[in-house]
């Protein structure tokens, strides 16, 4: 096993370096750079005409001075070639160092940091509330297989599946915060949050997070309930399950002691992953609706501003935690199933 890991870590270092050079050369041929966005932004601080106000000597219809679009460029970095760019931002990233935003004049570390806990909210209810739901459910669907409530149930699933989140957010917003103005329209918490006493600290929160929340779990246990109700039936159909019945042990006692055991093999390799990306897979259309300051609204704005120390930066941590993370799912395998060999 340790070989593998060995080889599985060594094979990481050209996937995350193919990741990032694939990333930093699209990049460069984005319109609409960091230059041009300061330069957009400082005439529009100068009212269109003159940008003297931003720290920019523009000229009218002659454009920006030379000598100070040269000093942008080198305030960017860009006064450099790619290649030397590209190396100074891997030695940078060995280092763990993920950059400064060009346009949030903060290091790239401090702003996920600052946008974690909404996504850690956001995510983790949404990871326990679906398997929550979807496993009790799946086991119930494989055990009366066939019944209506397997058909009546599997429509719901589908049907919950197939409807986009941000859609049944517009519509949970609508009827329960605009309509009936049972929970608030944005955030996470109220404006006065900081003073209110411990308990209604706790029910401020869960009333601003109940609705992005179902926006996320009603589409996200489908996967879930569907994977452990075959798993389930693959094993029940087993020939050592009918052997326990020939026993004659209850039914009760076959389905949690053997058929529980191997059945939740697939599921229970899947927690790391799922767990993980609870913490960084932020919806940006759920966060943009209710207002949740989180990843995925920071990777989205980073985007458009083109602020590439956040973008090259935010990517670089992800898919690190993203290569670890698959490993610990791979290793599972072992750990939940000793038949598994790596060799």
């Amino acid at each position: 096993m340790w070989s593998y890991v060995v080889k599985r870590l060594l094979l990481m270092v050209p996937t995350l370096l193919g990741v990032l050079l694939v990333t930093f050369a699209v990049v460069q041929f984005v319109p609409g750079g960091p230059v041009e966005q300061y330069i957009a932004e400082a005439r529009a601080a100068g009212g269109g005409t003159g940008a003297e106000g931003a720290g920019i000597s523009y000229r009218g219809g002659q454009g920006v001075d030379p000598k100070r679009l040269e000093q942008i460029k080198a305030l960017y970095g860009f006064d450099k070639p790619a290649h030397e760019r590209f190396w100074q931002m891997l030695v940078q990233f060995a280092r763990f160092d993920l950059g400064q935003s060009f346009f949030q004049n903060k290091p790239v570390s401090q702003l996920v940091w600052e946008k974690l806990p909404v996504s850690i909210s956001l995510g983790l209810w949404t990871f326990f509330l679906s398997y929550l739901i979807s496993i009790p459910l799946g086991i119930a669907k494989a055990v009366r297989a066939g019944t209506r409530f397997d058909a009546a149930t599997s429509l719901i699933v589908l049907i919950g599946y197939a409807i986009p989140g941000f859609v049944l957010g517009v519509a949970l917003l609508v009827v329960f915060g605009g309509q009936l103005q049972w929970f608030p329209l944005r955030g996470l918490t109220s404006s006065n949050w900081a003073e209110l006493s411990w308990g209604a600290k706790v029910v401020d929160y869960l009333w601003h997070i109940t609705l992005p929340v179902t926006a996320s779990v009603v589409g996200a246990f489908a996967v879930t309930t569907m994977l452990t109700k075959n798993a389930f039936l693959e094993e029940i159909r087993k020939q050592y399950v009918l052997t326990a019945r020939a026993k004659g042990l209850t039914e009760r006692r076959v389905l949690w002691r053997h058929v529980m055991r191997n059945a939740l093999i697939p599921i229970v390799t899947g927690f790391p992953a799922a767990f993980v990306g609870a913490f960084f897979a932020g919806s940006l259309l759920i966060e943009t609706l209710f207002s949740l300051d989180g990843l995925g609204l920071l990777a989205y704005e980073s985007v458009i501003r083109r602020d590439y120390p956040v973008v090259l930066g935010t990517l670089y941590l992800f898919t690190l935690i993203g290569l670890f993370t698959k490993l610990i799912s791979d290793l599972c395998y072992v750990w939940v199933d000793p038949r598994v060999k790596f060799d």
